[in-house]
């Protein structure tokens, strides 16, 4: 039983922690790093960099909680089942 939980806990971090990661490198990577490429092309009348750092992280983050529910669901899923 106390494997179980140790692994389910251990999944959850896991998996909290790639989101975590991804949150920060896409909106650092479009709004910072490549922000003069980008801003050369045009999304909605705006640069696009500015757009990735202003609304594109927000959306990033509001896809990523879906994701993350989505994963949650299986995982609860598969460990709710003895870990099978």
């Amino acid at each position: 039983m106390k494997n179980n939980a140790e692994a389910y806990w251990k999944a959850n971090v896991s998996l909290i922690v790639k989101l975590l990661i991804i949150w920060f490198v896409v909106p650092f990577l479009g709004g910072i790093v490549f922000v003069d490429t980008l801003n050369q092309i045009s999304l909605g009348g705006y640069p696009l960099g500015f757009w990735i750092a202003q609304q594109g992280s927000i959306y990033m983050f509001v896809v990523l909680i879906f994701y993350y529910a989505k994963k949650m669901s299986d995982l609860d899923d598969q460990f709710s089942n003895g870990g099978e």
